[in-house]
């Protein structure tokens, strides 16, 4: 059993930094990721992640900062033994199978063993494909291949990067169960999607990346707490509809989404309110409770809402 400090955190960073010319992809990052997480990392396109993966992967060198893994130096080769990395294309060999494509890669890393290769592919649930080749995989197929491969070695700690772009809806429910299976076994696993929904069914903690900066981490109890209900409100004129609903209900929280929306949140009785702006020539068109949840509060935070 492995004791102290690296108990704590498998990813650690101190002001993660990575310029290209005089552009900072990532600025000063200070990602804190415990071991036993399974850590959804979300951000738009450009934001940073994929950078951030390469850097804390090794595939991409820091500008400035620092990278620990489970308490060590990610050019430590026992840190990078602890590592396995799914980012982009797997590097499949098309004309060969699965157990081939396994093989090769564990002769690579040095494993003579072939129960290992066993393993992985058991645990990805590609035993039993056979002589089938990878180009006549689907989707989904390949993608359980390419966590196989990442799967050799053992690792402590996954990084998955967009693991389920592209899949049917068939090929995300089994990556979703085997990133589960992989939790429950004790692994830290590093995910970043753009399918917010799918990903807040596995993630226990969240980064949101925006502009190369992490602007929150939060758990998912401190989500949920976060995703309030509220009630959503379309008038004809926001700008006489807001002054009306806090002076009788001095207790909500209004936001004002756009021209003609209101988002209020502690709202008990939306029939009430719909009848003092219409009582008052304010003009509803639609009305509602709603909850927020992840996709919602992450395009919040895009906007630099609440």
């Amino acid at each position: 059993m492995r004791t102290g400090k690296e108990n704590t955190f498998a990813i650690e960073t101190t002001a993660l930094t990575k310029m290209y010319g005089d552009k900072a992809a990532v600025k000063h990052l200070d990602l804190k990721i415990r071991v036993g997480e399974i850590y959804g990392f979300i951000g738009r396109n450009g934001a940073g992640k994929s950078t951030t993966l390469k850097m804390l992967c090794g595939i991409a060198s820091p500008t400035e900062g620092e990278i620990l893994l489970f308490g060590r130096p990610v050019s430590d080769p026992a840190a990078r033994r602890r590592l396995g990395v799914l980012i982009e294309a797997a590097g499949l060999y098309p004309n060969m199978t699965a157990r081939q494509n396994v093989v090769m890669k564990a002769k690579c890393m040095g494993l003579a063993d072939e129960k290992s290769v066993d393993e992985v592919l058991q645990i990805t649930g590609l035993s039993d494909v056979g002589k089938k080749k990878v180009k006549h995989f689907s989707m989904g197929m390949k993608q359980r291949l390419g966590v196989a491969l990442a799967l050799l070695g053992n690792p402590d700690l996954l990084i998955l990067d967009e693991p389920i772009n592209g899949l049917d809806p068939e090929g995300i429910r089994e990556l979703r169960n085997l990133v589960m299976a992989l939790h429950e076994e004790g692994k830290t696993i590093l995910v970043s999607s753009h399918i917010l929904g799918e990903l807040s069914k596995i993630a226990t903690n969240y980064g949101i990346i925006k502009d190369g900066e992490l602007i929150e981490q939060i758990t998912k109890e401190e989500l949920e707490e976060k995703c309030q209900d509220y009630f959503l409100i379309e008038v004809q004129d926001v700008r006489r509809a807001l002054p009306m609903i806090q002076e009788a209900f001095p207790d909500v929280q209004p936001e004002v989404l756009d021209t003609r929306s209101i988002r209020i949140y502690g709202a008990e009785d939306g029939a009430k309110i719909n009848q003092i702006l219409i009582e008052n020539q304010v003009p509803v068109y639609a009305s509602g409770f709603h909850h927020m949840d992840l996709e919602e509060y992450f395009l919040d935070r895009m906007e630099g809402g609440r």
